[in-house]
């Protein structure tokens, strides 16, 4: 496959994973806005943007005001910069765009039915501002865009041939989804520790933002406990969305993808997606310092990212093998 395909199916899938989850921690935002104490509301937003590692545009911090009138204000600022603020790239409309561009670019490697759903979503979303949004009900249109992003994936699933293409969409999938909930995860802890109260209202929202509070009920009741949610969050093989999970598919892809114009990065990617997966399988069980392990994920997982794109995208020609 040429490598500029290659490239073009990757970052499609990894800009819409990271719409469809930031539409889902958006949706539980604005949802607590109804009847949750202003701290944990600034909690949420503090939570959503170290997530995007990201400063809120109104300056670097969150003021927590007892009025609920200016958490109204700038929760409705904030809605905007992270769903349809064209200048950010990382915004809910960014995203999309992105992820549509280049699906419109590696049309002849996708389906037509998955290039008509994604369409059909963009031309919903793409003339939007905030204003048009919140005044009636803010939460139902990330719920309706959570829903269009993954019937596009259960077309993709259903419809897309299984070849390198194929495989190259997943692994930007789940290199995006690895990335995000370790972020997701070192954010609730970092910013958890303002929640002087001991609500554990951060750990539900973090279970419904994972789509994990059903699984999470079946395996340890309806008492949220973080130890309970990071175990199943991150090694639990059992949950689609786990970070167990997400490694396992990450190195399976890279196996099935073999060999790459530079074969020193590529081999070193696999060895590395390895690694990652030992890191939790063996080592989170018996470390006490999960905050570090989740850290050294981090910078394990941004390292694969420099690896891929070194064997598979900007490789050097000259090392390349002929064929």
């Amino acid at each position: 496959m040429l490598s500029r395909s290659a490239q073009g199916l990757y970052w499609m899938g990894r800009y819409l994973e990271r719409a469809g989850q930031l539409c889902r921690l958006l949706q539980l935002q604005v949802e607590a806005l109804v009847d949750r104490p202003i701290s944990e509301i600034h909690f949420g937003w503090r939570r959503i943007y170290a997530v995007l590692d990201r400063g809120p545009p109104f300056g670097a911090d969150f003021e927590v005001d007892e009025s609920d009138d200016f958490a109204l204000a700038d929760s409705y600022t904030l809605a905007g910069d992270l769903t349809f603020e064209r200048s950010n790239a990382e915004s809910i409309r960014g995203c999309f765009a992105l992820g549509r561009e280049n699906a419109r670019q590696m049309r002849h490697c996708i389906s037509g039915e998955m290039w008509t759903c994604l369409n059909l979503a963009w031309l919903r979303i793409r003339d939007l501002e905030i204003e048009d949004i919140w005044k009636i009900s803010p939460e139902n249109f990330y719920a309706r865009t959570t829903r269009e992003i993954d019937t596009f994936a259960g077309v993709a699933d259903t419809t897309m041939y299984r070849d390198e293409g194929w495989r190259f969409m997943q692994l930007g999938r789940f290199m995006e989804r690895t990335q995000l909930l370790v972020a997701l995860l070192l954010a609730q802890l970092a910013t958890g520790r303002t929640l002087v109260d001991g609500s554990d209202s951060g750990w539900t929202s973090l279970l419904r933002a994972c789509q994990a509070f059903d699984a999470y009920k079946r395996s340890y009741s309806v008492d949220v406990r973080p130890g309970n949610v990071l175990d199943l969050l991150v090694a639990d093989p059992r949950l689609p969305g786990s970070l167990h999970r997400s490694l396992e598919i990450l190195a399976w892809e890279l196996a099935a993808i073999g060999s790459s114009p530079d074969s020193a990065a590529g081999a070193a990617a696999e060895r590395l997606a390895g690694r990652l997966g030992a890191l939790i399988r063996y080592e989170w069980p018996d470390r006490q310092d999960r905050e570090e392990l989740l850290s050294q994920v981090r910078e394990h997982s941004l390292k694969l990212h420099d690896l891929v794109n070194t064997a598979y995208f900007d490789y050097n020609l000259e090392a390349a093998p002929v064929r």
